[in-house]
């Protein structure tokens, strides 16, 4: 595992517990469908969130959520076309973004922007 891939699996960890503290319940983590992946599926108040996790060391390159792209964005989207089509029950659902900057493991900076628009 490559030093990119520790940092990502270490902000997804760190999302989810922050996630959980903030009133969301977990149901999928790293789930795939074809080539797509969500980072977290997560549920609150009877709203299906997708939630996209991104994780820098610093922001010497700029913020971890400025690393989202357009082609990112629609990928997740599919991802959760996908998703629906298997769990019907889900009527309404919200796209999300967690943006974490490390300081040696540590979180120095959470950022949870919700309803993200594309």
């Amino acid at each position: 595992m490559n030093n990119n891939q520790e940092t990502g699996n270490l902000g997804e960890e760190l999302a989810a517990n922050q996630l959980i503290e903030h009133g969301f319940t977990i149901l999928e983590r790293n789930w795939t469908h074809r080539h797509w992946e969500v980072d977290i599926i997560a549920t609150r108040n009877n709203l299906l969130h997708f939630i996209e996790v991104k994780t820098r060391k610093s922001i010497r390159y700029g913020f971890p959520e400025e690393s989202i792209t357009r082609e990112k964005m629609n990928s997740l989207k599919n991802a959760a076309e996908a998703y629906q089509e298997a769990h019907p029950e889900w009527k309404y659902i919200q796209f999300d973004v967690v943006a974490i900057t490390l300081n040696d493991s540590i979180v120095k900076d959470f950022l949870l922007i919700e309803d993200v628009y594309f």
